[in-house]
């Protein structure tokens, strides 16, 4: 910042700045400053880059990062966490309008990440003081009573996208206080009955797999000042076949219903690897593109 401005000089006195120049580059010291005060407390972060951004922006003009208003987060590296389509950004949109949202589609379309991404900008901006992130514990053909270890080790390898994802926002020591202190939980959908969920952003993934009685359970969990995300896939189903998946049956009850929302995904939306895309719609065409037909499928 000294060689934007060379005739002012800063000095760093502990959590201080002094500077002494002229008054207008005084002046335009301090509108930096201050921007990136309001940045980090905004995104978590400055970088580099940040400060040239706000350093070179004309006293008339947006500077980059205000501008771009779509960014969540920051991940721990410094990158922006934002909607990367138009459905990824059209979730994001709901998610501030209902305190309820479903967040539909298939594997590869980023609704869990984004949806993690929302619940982490609500905790660091003290939107909520918890998190809370759960999902089913069903999978294709396994059962966890034959897995090895406590509850906690058969589970864990379940959540470990939830677990991905949260290491790319949130500092690892940072993250660890989170888990112990039991600010983020993370715990299979049956250590949810019976709680009221206060100031909390709730996440129920892989909804798909929840039967209707444990989906009306968890739905009902919500309490004052909270909000929550459920995140579905309709063609990977893992209930036995002639059991109704929860995330359907919320869908149509909830249909229609204030304050709920529902973000839909499409195979266009995929951003992983471009031959995921290929993958999924080899699949439905295989299967006659019936969603809802689908059974047992392996995980992309």
């Amino acid at each position: 910042m000294t060689l934007a401005f060379p005739h002012s000089k800063i000095i760093s006195r502990g959590s201080e700045l002094r500077i002494k120049g002229s008054t207008p580059e005084i002046v335009r010291i301090n509108e930096v400053v201050n921007h990136l005060l309001d940045h980090y407390h905004k995104y978590g972060k400055v970088t580099p880059e940040t400060v040239q951004g706000y350093v070179n922006r004309r006293p008339d003009e947006p500077a980059a990062h205000e501008a771009d208003s779509e960014i969540i987060i920051y991940g721990i590296k410094g990158e922006p966490i934002k909607p990367r389509s138009p459905n990824q950004k059209r979730m994001v949109e709901l998610a501030a309008q209902n305190d309820l949202l479903f967040a539909v589609g298939p594997a590869g379309t980023g609704k869990t990440y984004l949806a993690v991404a929302m619940a982490v900008h609500a905790l660091k901006n003290k939107l909520v003081k918890k998190i809370v992130i759960t999902r089913p514990a069903v999978e294709a053909g396994e059962s966890l009573g034959f897995l090895p270890g406590d509850l906690k080790e058969k589970i864990d390898p379940y959540l470990r996208p939830i677990y991905d994802a949260l290491e790319d926002m949130v500092p690892s020591e940072k993250l660890k206080f989170y888990l112990e202190k039991n600010i983020i939980e993370i715990a299979p959908i049956g250590y949810m009955r019976g709680r009221t969920l206060h100031n909390a952003f709730v996440l129920l993934d892989e909804a798909q797999n929840t039967t209707a009685m444990q989906m009306k359970m968890l739905l009902t969990r919500l309490g004052p000042h909270s909000r929550m995300i459920v995140t579905g896939d309709r063609s990977q189903i893992d209930l036995p076949k002639r059991q109704k998946s929860g995330l359907i049956d919320a869908l149509e009850i909830l249909s229609g219903i204030e304050g709920v929302g529902v973000a839909e995904f499409f195979d266009r939306d995929v951003v992983r690897h471009k031959l995921v895309k290929r993958i999924i719609n080899a699949y439905e065409k295989a299967e006659g593109g019936n969603h809802e037909e689908l059974r047992n499928g392996e995980k992309f």
